[in-house]
């Protein structure tokens, strides 16, 4: 697992949240552009990238309230289902943002990685992530990571399909498999488990999402749609966690 530390968050107090129990990890389910542009009578595309000032929301405000990784689920492999100019049209849109993000991300110290089955993307697309994730690979503040063509039943079969590999070439032995072994060979190996699930426009469920990781996150739901999501969506977010219990199976505990 990665060592990285985010700064001291110098804002979080100032927001009425308590700065030694900011999530570490926030994953977000980005969900509502269609029907955000559906209900005003424009095209989902348009949705789409109405959503893009969200994104870039969401990205400042977790870096300065010192959350350390923020996993977005860009694009799922069941996206390829939909039209094929809507597909078309959002690959194209996460190539732009990209290049015209970077510059200003890597100067905020965000690093940029990408999951998912990410060989199966346009070429351009994977082209320009490989250029962004090379750009920012030493910045430390704040890890962004998108999930690309992700599905979390896909990444658990891709871990299973590597550690099978493994035990064939003798490189591992079936009694030395636990959920250690297992969660090394997920896309995620690098990073730790999500604190706080967010999931926009009000569904309530979890879509193939992280799976695995999110066995204990706490999970906060908005009817909010992901383009009107903003910094004060995330900080009522952060602020309703600080409010759980986290027990992880066990109990709360007690109060002498």
């Amino acid at each position: 697992m990665s060592d990285h530390t985010p700064e001291q968050p110098g804002e979080a107090r100032e927001e009425g949240l308590d700065p030694g129990r900011i999530p570490r990890h926030v994953a977000i389910i980005m969900d509502g552009n269609g029907r955000w542009a559906q209900a005003r009578g424009l095209p989902r595309v348009v949705g789409h990238r109405a959503g893009s000032d969200s994104v870039r929301a969401v990205i400042e405000g977790c870096n300065e309230l010192g959350v350390a990784y923020l996993t977005l689920y860009t694009f799922s492999a069941e996206n390829w289902r939909r039209p094929r100019l809507e597909v078309e049209a959002l690959m194209a849109l996460i190539e732009e943002n990209m290049r015209r993000e970077v510059e200003e991300l890597h100067q905020k110290g965000v690093r940029v990685q990408a999951i998912g089955r990410l060989h199966e993307l346009p070429q351009s697309l994977q082209d320009e992530l490989a250029r962004t994730q090379a750009f920012t690979r030493e910045n430390k503040k704040l890890v962004l990571t998108l999930a690309i063509n992700y599905g979390g039943r896909a990444e658990i079969v891709d871990a299973a399909a590597r550690l099978a590999e493994q035990a064939a070439r003798g490189a591992l032995r079936p009694e030395d498999l636990d959920e250690e072994a297992f969660a090394r060979s997920l896309y995620t190996a690098e990073m730790p488990d999500p604190d706080l699930l967010i999931r926009t426009a009000g569904e309530m469920r979890v879509s193939n999402y992280l799976l695995w990781q999110i066995a204990y996150a706490e999970i906060w739901v908005t009817p909010v749609f992901w383009p009107e999501f903003r910094r004060e969506h995330l900080v009522e977010a952060i602020r309703e966690y600080q409010r759980r219990t986290r027990k992880f199976g066990g109990v709360a505990p007690t109060t002498p």
